[in-house]
């Protein structure tokens, strides 16, 4: 009932003033968007049900059979793809809305569906042999026509898992600072190219128009990649050579601080910030321990103490900065 209603019967005396007064205050009040909640259960739905249903086959593969497994699994595939694709909308490279909000989901689905069809053959069948670059290179492939076919960033980043898988190394931050080996030149050096590679590939994305809205993705993996290839190569070679390492370190971080400023993105500012701070305190901690090395706990102490407000207090102005920049325009 609207409000002219409610107006003609109050106005009639059909309906009290208390009870007028209700729902006058229940119409003005804000609606409460459970937008968010319901996205993340329908992912978590998503691969809860992945991941019950690898784990109900691994339980009974004896009894029902590899052949049997391989069928459902690629019927579940084809059945998500195929529905996704007939009820997607045209394609542009532009952002596309997804038709309807069950989409993403499936294809989230069938992608994940795809991916272990895959696996399942090279485990069980070994269909790539002891090929295992072109057992990772073709999914890649796939998932990426997948992500700009049918505009989702949940599969272009599985797309850049792979790409990682492909190349030998990952690109989860967690992952790469505990599990990577970085006292070897050619894991420094692959994980400078990959990083190198995301970050051309999200300045391709915004300077050819071709689904901009992805360029996030590609510079958020990209910075923490190549910044950690960098410090890693700052870490790794002697005290001489280890500038020319720091000095491609403030390069980059030019240009991505120039660039954030510029979008006024204070995340990819706060990244710039954090990582030079972790170069210019290992400089520090290297010169102190080479000049002074019976006081160099005291200075180093010190250091962190004075630094940890003035970096507290620089990104603050930073952020309040931004902020009113953001105001004026």
């Amino acid at each position: 009932m609207n409000n002219t209603v409610f107006d003609h019967l109050h106005s009639e005396g059909l309906l009290s003033d208390e009870s007028f007064k209700k729902i006058k205050q229940r119409q003005s009040s804000p609606l409460f968007s459970v937008h968010w909640e319901l996205k993340t259960a329908l992912y978590t739905g998503v691969l809860l049900l992945s991941t019950g249903l690898g784990i109900l086959v691994y339980k009974n593969i004896d009894s029902i059979g590899h052949q049997v497994v391989l069928a459902f699994i690629a019927v579940l595939c084809a059945g998500c793809l195929g529905w996704c694709n007939k009820n997607k909308k045209p394609f542009s490279f532009a952002k596309v809305e997804s038709p309807n909000s069950l989409f993403d989901y499936v294809l989230l689905l069938g992608v994940l569906s795809f991916l272990s069809l895959i696996g399942y053959l090279q485990v069980q069948y070994g269909v790539f042999g002891d090929k295992y670059g072109l057992a990772t290179f073709l999914p890649m492939v796939v998932l990426f026509f997948f992500a700009y076919y049918f505009d989702h960033i949940g599969v272009l980043t599985l797309a850049i898992t792979n790409l990682a898988i492909w190349m030998g190394v990952t690109v989860t931050p967690k992952d790469l600072l505990e599990h990577a080996n970085f006292n070897n030149e050619k894991f420094i050096y692959t994980y400078l190219l990959l990083g190198c590679l995301l970050l051309v590939a999200g300045w391709a994305t915004n300077y050819y128009g071709i689904k901009k809205h992805f360029a996030f993705s590609y510079h958020h993996y990209g910075v923490h990649v190549t910044f950690i290839a960098l410090l890693s190569g700052y870490f790794f070679y002697d005290y001489g050579l280890s500038f020319i390492w720091l000095s491609c370190l403030a390069v980059l971080t030019w240009f991505i601080f120039k660039d954030a400023y510029r979008k006024r993105s204070f995340y990819f500012l706060l990244l710039c910030v954090l990582y030079n701070y972790i170069a210019f305190s290992g400089l520090i901690i290297r010169s102190v321990i080479k000049v002074a090395e019976s006081e160099g706990f005291y200075l180093i102490s010190l250091y962190f103490v004075s630094s940890g407000f003035g970096l507290i207090i620089f990104l603050t102005n930073l952020n309040r900065k931004l902020k009113s920049n953001d105001h004026l325009q």
